[in-house]
């Protein structure tokens, strides 16, 4: 939470967890030449994908790798424990892997490869794999393939970056790779050191189970969300950790105390009789979260649609009129919808294509002024982010990047009702698709009765509205046609029966 809002929401249930960070030991099932990846089976539900740029070779260059990967921690190191390749670097590396290296020159159907999953399944997608692997510790990343030291870039201090780089110079073994996290800021050495051990005495049990076991088979999970919490986002500028079970306070203070013993005083049980979502007002930003439209304080509102890879997000003056003229009007609600929109993208959790349809906006400085805005809000978010400048139709075309599913998908599951489509067929259309059908079926019912099973909504209209329709089709086909209300029905069912031998279509 920041400023009394949740800023924020990250979902794990024991039978749901994420894969983001695991280690696996896969089995290459497939190479897609054309598309430069693999498929790799890691003993999940869909096979894993694995892209060449994802896959290690002794010739990469550790400094640009290093210097990608200090990037790629700058962006996710307060917020998430991969350090994967972002979006950007990765089409960058693709592009300029395309005409050096090909796939099937590095893998095998068949072979046993030693990943690590750096996106979970999203939508019909299996996880996002990558051969990279590293190890995230509290102070430092692991980076076992790569003989280098790498300082966050969020440690401005020349002098302390110095400082840092002299200490894991010192006590890393040769060969081995490190990146200095953000929060290791001020760390002495004997910490530094503690976290090293850690980290490369998981790395030998990592490759020493999987020198023993066949493919596929996990080899390391990461830590649950309680303790990523506490390792990756509670840092100094935490007031304080709030948890309302106590058996998972009592771990986690352990945890702290081991670790980083300076916070263990910032860590608190919550005892109160309501939920700590209700007492936080958690719950009521979760429900806003998951509505379609999220109104903003002047009275305009903003729209947010989200398909498979893109999200669409309308902004609307609604019942703000504004004081002066239509231009401030626009421009007013403009750049509270910019806050607002920024605010949902992190607390949503969404990613991918975004396109935003501001309202139109005559004059260039005022569609400076929103740019501007929007680029400053998306600074305080810790995914990586693109933007374009807005467009002359009042779009903004933007990338988020994507590492879990979005929270609407995450809490949420399609409509059983609409099945995911978000409307149904109006009544007045249900009804004159009856009689084209009954139409079509005539041919084929002997007797002088058709009997026609409906939805009772459609029963109801059918009997009054439609009264006089259904006269003159009896007429036009000269037979009789009688409704039947079925309760059980869709709205969008219906059966047409012979009546004489109950032959439905």
């Amino acid at each position: 939470m920041k400023g009394g809002t949740t800023a924020e929401l990250f979902v794990e249930r024991e039978n749901e967890t994420g894969y983001v960070g695991n280690i696996y030991k896969g089995r290459v099932i497939r190479v897609l030449p054309g598309m430069q990846a693999s498929f790799v089976d890691i003993g999940l539900d869909k096979a894993a994908f694995l892209y060449v740029s994802d896959i290690f070779t002794p010739d990469l260059d550790p400094g640009k790798y290093m210097d990608q990967q200090e990037k790629q921690q700058d962006e996710e190191s307060d917020n998430d424990s991969t350090t994967s390749f972002s979006e950007e670097q990765q089409g960058n590396h693709e592009s300029n892997t395309r005409n050096q290296v090909q796939i099937e020159d590095l893998i095998s159907e068949g072979q046993e490869i030693l990943v690590q999953v750096a996106k979970d399944p999203i939508g019909t997608k299996g996880c996002r794999i990558t051969s990279h692997i590293s190890l995230p510790g509290r102070f430092l990343v692991y980076m076992p393939y790569i003989d280098h030291v790498g300082i966050s870039r969020r440690i401005t201090i020349e002098e302390e970056r110095d400082r840092l780089k002299g200490l894991v110079e010192k006590i890393r073994k040769p060969g081995s790779g490190f990146i200095v996290r953000t929060v290791a800021d001020g760390v002495n050495e004997k910490k530094l050191k503690a976290d090293m051990t850690l980290l490369m005495n998981l790395w030998s049990k990592l490759k020493s189970k999987a020198a023993r076991v066949a493919a596929p088979e996990a080899l390391h999970d990461d830590l649950n969300l309680s303790f990523r919490a506490a390792r990756d986002l509670f840092t100094s500028d935490v007031d304080t950790l709030i948890v309302d079970d106590k058996d998972e306070y009592e771990a986690i203070r352990t945890f702290i105390k081991t670790y980083m013993p300076r916070f263990k005083s910032h860590v608190e049980l919550f005892e109160g009789k309501e939920s700590i979502f209700d007492h936080y007002g958690i719950e009521m930003d979760i429900n806003r979260a998951l509505g379609r439209k999220v109104w903003l304080k002047s009275g305009g509102y903003i729209i947010i649609d989200q398909a498979e890879a893109l999200t669409a997000i309308d902004v609307n003056t609604g019942r703000y009129v504004g004081k002066r003229n239509l231009e401030d009007t626009i421009l007013k609600t403009n750049l509270e919808a910019v806050k607002e929109i920024v605010y949902q993208l992190r607390l949503r959790n969404l990613g991918g294509i975004i396109i935003i349809d501001f309202i139109d906006m005559e004059r260039m400085v005022n569609r400076e002024k929103v740019y501007n805005a929007l680029e400053e809000a998306l600074k305080e978010d810790k995914a990586k982010t693109n933007i374009l400048k807005i467009s002359e139709f009042g779009l903004v075309e933007m990338t988020r990047k994507r590492v879990r599913e979005s929270l609407g998908r995450t809490l949420c599951e399609p409509c059983f009702y609409c099945d995911g489509k978000g409307y149904l067929k109006s009544k007045t259309t249900i009804c004159y698709e009856i009689f084209r059908e009954i139409k079509r079926e005539v041919p084929n019912i002997k007797g002088p009765v058709i009997s026609v099973n409906v939805h009772p909504e459609i029963f109801d209209m059918l009997v009054d509205e439609e009264a006089s329709a259904i006269s003159q089709l009896e007429n036009d086909l000269n037979k009789k046609i009688q409704f039947r209300s079925l309760n059980y029905f869709h709205i969008e069912q219906y059966e047409v029966l012979d009546k004489r031998n109950g032959h439905a279509k």
